[in-house]
C-alpha cells in the first residue's frame, strides 16, 4: 500500500514547476493524502534516483528548508533551489515562490 502512496506523492512532486516550491502538506492533500505530511518526507527519501523526483521543491509549511541549518543537505537544497531562481532568506523562501496550482494542472495533471 506504501508504494502506490508513495507513487501519488512522486508524481505530485514532479509537478511543481521550476522556479516554485510546496510545502510537504500542500503535496499530501495535492495527492489525495491529507493529513499524511510526514509520508511525504518519508516517500522523497525513497525516490528511486531515476525518476529525478525534484525532492528540493518541497519544504516545511512556514516555507524554510527541511534539514538542520548548515548540514550538507540544507546547502545542497538552497543551491538547487537557487539555480531555478527561488530566492532565500534567513532560510525561508518567498510568498511569490509557492506553487498554486490553477485549474488545468489540478484536473488533468494531478493524478488521486
Amino acid at each position: 500500500m506504501e508504494n502506490v502512496h508513495y507513487q501519488k506523492i512522486w508524481h505530485t512532486v514532479l509537478q511543481i514547476p521550476v522556479g516554485k516550491v510546496a510545502s510537504y502538506g500542500q503535496i499530501a492533500d495535492l495527492a489525495g493524502l491529507p493529513g499524511r505530511a510526514r509520508l511525504v518526507g518519508k516517500a522523497l527519501g525513497y525516490a528511486p534516483k531515476e525518476l529525478a523526483v525534484p525532492w528540493y521543491r518541497v519544504l516545511r509549511s512556514d516555507r524554510s528548508l527541511a534539514f538542520p541549518a548548515g548540514s550538507d543537505t540544507a546547502k545542497r537544497q538552497r543551491e538547487l533551489l537557487q539555480d531555478e531562481g527561488v530566492l532565500l532568506r534567513n532560510n525561508r523562501v518567498r510568498k511569490e515562490d509557492l506553487w498554486q496550482p490553477d485549474l488545468a494542472e489540478l484536473l488533468f495533471k494531478l493524478k488521486y
